[in-house]
């Protein structure tokens, strides 16, 4: 995979801070951080989220790779503190010795079990605190600081709620200006009547202990064409973004434009014709999400990811101590009755590193003002 910018996130849930270090920027672009805290905030909203977010007010700190608000292309270390660490010292002392309860009924639908095995361990609690999707907190960073370079280019990310349980919005192909209000949107969700519905769904859940997930939709502007690649199958930009948006915890799944619901189309209803308005190549259609044989081809990027509903049940699933081999009812953590909205605001931002890295390969240069003098002469 021909990435330029690459990263590492470090943290356990409860620990005292998560961290990423982000490889390979280029030099000489002047980072906002505000914009970044704004992303972190953005994280922190949605119906449905738990009382660890009236805990939390995720800010970031800067510990190398700026000077004066400037990239070096020196390593950038992002850090948040967990703030809730305070209350799990003992429990999560990084080099303690003390000794704490074990957590030993895995929870069906999370790493917990299938960690066990992997690792050998003998305490839930060291697969849960890596598992969690608080790690989204830091996973989003990279993709922030990605995006600032993305938007100087006029390109623009969006996402938007499109189902949340059963509950589905009328129309997907929205325009520009309403996903702009999206942000508005406690559930994401464009369609008023919708999120009522998405509100009352999420409520129903909650007082049965239960949980839900659904689909949220990213949409990109402003790409020009040619990003990605037809010859190396990891180059290909639906390779590239496949791969971070199935990294986020519980996304089962992702399809570019029509997706799986192209199975129903032949060919000649499914692919996009073309037409010329004077010297520009337009489209009548964009079927196929702004994406042709892993190569961006001028129109609206679209993809949708489904999650899944949270596994941390109020009203716990049947499972078994690993201890005593009894069958008892999961474990139950601190946990949300919904993160769909939180997901999709995580998935808009990690997409941009792809993106990044994709022109990045086109133009190449690890200045950043010579970058843009290529582009702006391509």
């Amino acid at each position: 995979m021909n990435e330029t910018i690459t990263y590492v996130t470090a943290g356990e849930s409860h620990g005292p801070a998560m961290t990423t270090i982000i490889k390979g920027l280029p030099a000489g672009f002047e980072l906002n951080i505000d914009q970044l805290n704004e992303q972190l905030r953005r994280r922190q909203q949605g119906y449905g989220r738990g009382e660890r977010m009236k805990i939390e007010s995720d800010t970031v700190k800067v510990l190398s790779g700026l000077r004066m608000r400037m990239t070096l292309a020196s390593p950038l270390t992002l850090m948040i503190e967990n703030k809730d660490h305070v209350n799990w010292k003992d429990s999560m002392d990084p080099i303690g010795s003390g000794s704490c309860e074990k957590l030993t009924v895995p929870r069906p639908g999370h790493a917990d079990y299938a960690g066990l095995i992997k690792y050998g361990f003998d305490d839930i609690r060291n697969v849960l605190e890596r598992a969690s999707a608080r790690e989204t907190a830091v996973r989003i960073l990279p993709g922030a600081v990605c995006r600032q370079f993305l938007e100087a280019l006029g390109i623009r990310l969006y996402s938007h709620v499109i189902q949340l349980g059963t509950v589905k919005i009328k129309e997907h192909n929205v325009t520009e200006e309403r996903l702009k209000q999206a942000d508005l949107s406690d559930v994401r969700c464009t369609d008023e009547e919708a999120a009522v519905a998405m509100r009352s769904a999420i409520d129903a859940a909650k007082a049965e202990g239960d949980s839900l997930g659904g689909i949220f939709q990213v949409r990109v502007y402003g790409l020009p064409v040619g990003l990605g690649s037809y010859v190396h199958w990891d180059d290909k930009l639906s390779s590239m973004i496949a791969s971070e948006i199935m990294g986020i915890q519980a996304i089962k799944g992702i399809e570019f434009g029509e997706g799986f619901s192209g199975a129903d189309l032949p060919g000649s209803r499914y692919h996009d014709p073309f037409y010329l308005s004077g010297k520009d190549v337009k489209r009548t259609s964009n079927h196929a999400g702004g994406l042709e044989g892993g190569v961006s081809n001028g129109e609206v990027l679209v993809f949708n990811a489904v999650m899944k509903p949270i596994p941390t049940l109020m009203k716990p699933l049947q499972s078994f101590d690993i201890g005593s081999g009894k069958e008892v009812a999961a474990h139950k953590e601190r946990t949300d009755s919904c993160a769909l909205p939180a997901a999709a605001v995580v998935a808009e931002n990690v997409t941009a590193r792809p993106l990044l890295n994709a022109i990045l390969a086109r133009y190449g240069g690890d200045r950043w003002d010579v970058i843009r003098e290529r582009i702006a002469a391509s």
